[in-house]
């Protein structure tokens, strides 16, 4: 069968089943391969509290709610199903992923969802170039829960272009400058270098940020920051993952729990995340969460919690509930917010 063939035929098949194949390969050549993966997840979520509804918490930036004002709110959705290809072609890998947060149309008549890229990158030797997960995060350190984002306004997160250099360990990258206060453009990229020790009882990584902030006002300013982070196994197939993030880290960490700048200033933000996650029996675990975050400039504290209960009905299907609450306050009384969430969902991974 010739290589048109076998890429025909490997569409055919992620066509039917939804575009949800999470681990379709056609050898296309000894060295050559095409990968597909992906997901279907549905959720139904219920925010009851001082904030306007979302699809899954973002940090305090977008908790828009007013304080005093309590609502609650439910609805159904399917963004975060995913899709994915990885070309293999010798030493070369290329891979791009795409969901369905890209914003689109509304329940009245097409319910539709925009696709967007969160992955596109090329491999090859020791070299990554294209957006990926940035370096200064340590994606093994992220919690296992329902809610997409996760209390991530105590942790790193963040896709962005880069390249990216790893030579066992250790990993360097300049990755994409900005700011999301001031001047949004540098003209150095960031920096980030990062060293992650192994053994069979998990991982823990140290990673540093240098960059460069321009204020409105014409000014540069150097800032600095850290994250400490890794996943621990405990008690059979139990672990414990955690993260502390300090210094000048701004966007870095929790989706603006913290700002880079504010007014002239750059702006401190200490923040962390602990997750244990602990197995009743084989497929049966339940997930506890807390993070949280704290800046120094515009006083603001956030934080979130969630427990959940997640069943592997199969390899490939899980289904799980989780409840949560989310709170943020800032030091002047313009932010004071109490909202709670409690959301089930179900998974499908080929």
């Amino acid at each position: 069968m010739n290589k048109f063939k076998k890429l025909l035929l490997a569409s055919s098949i992620l066509v039917a089943a939804g575009a949800a194949n999470a681990g379709y390969t056609v050898n296309t050549s000894d060295t050559d391969a095409v990968s597909f993966g992906g997901f279907i997840k549905i959720d139904a979520r219920n925010v009851n509290g001082e904030v306007a509804y979302r699809d899954f918490w973002l940090g305090a930036g977008l908790a828009n709610g007013t304080p005093g004002e309590s609502t609650s709110k439910t609805r159904m959705f399917a963004n975060e199903s995913r899709f994915n290809m990885k070309y293999t072609h010798g030493d070369v890998m290329g891979f791009i992923e795409l969901d369905f947060w890209g914003g689109g149309g509304n329940e009245i008549i097409s319910n539709s969802a925009n696709p967007r890229i969160r992955h596109a990158f090329i491999k090859y030797d020791k070299f990554v170039v294209g957006q990926t997960w940035t370096t200064f995060m340590n994606t093994s350190a992220l919690a296992e829960t329902l809610d997409f984002a996760g209390p991530i306004m105590g942790g790193v997160f963040g896709r962005q272009a880069q390249v990216r250099y790893t030579n066992g360990g250790l990993q360097v990258s300049l990755e994409n400058p900005f700011s999301d206060k001031g001047e949004a453009a540098s003209e150095i990229p960031d920096l980030i270098a990062k060293y992650t020790f192994k053994g069979d009882w998990g991982n823990v990584s140290a990673a540093g940020l240098v960059r460069q902030l321009n204020t409105v006002g014409g000014e540069s300013e150097s800032s600095f920051g850290y994250s400490i982070a890794g996943r621990i196994k405990t008690v059979g197939q139990d672990d414990f993952r955690f993260q502390y993030n300090g210094g000048e880290v701004g966007r870095y960490v929790g989706a603006v729990s913290g700002r880079d700048l504010v007014g002239e200033e750059v702006e401190e933000t200490d923040s962390y995340l602990v997750a244990y996650r602990h197995f009743w029996s084989e497929g049966l675990r339940s997930t506890l969460t807390y993070g949280a975050a704290e800046a120094d400039i515009s006083g603001l504290e956030s934080s979130q919690v969630s427990l959940n209960l997640m069943k592997s009905l199969t390899k490939q299907l899980t289904i799980g509930v989780e409840v949560g609450n989310y709170e943020a306050n800032n030091n002047d009384g313009r932010v004071d917010i109490d909202s709670d969430y409690a959301q089930v969902s179900l998974k499908y991974v080929l």
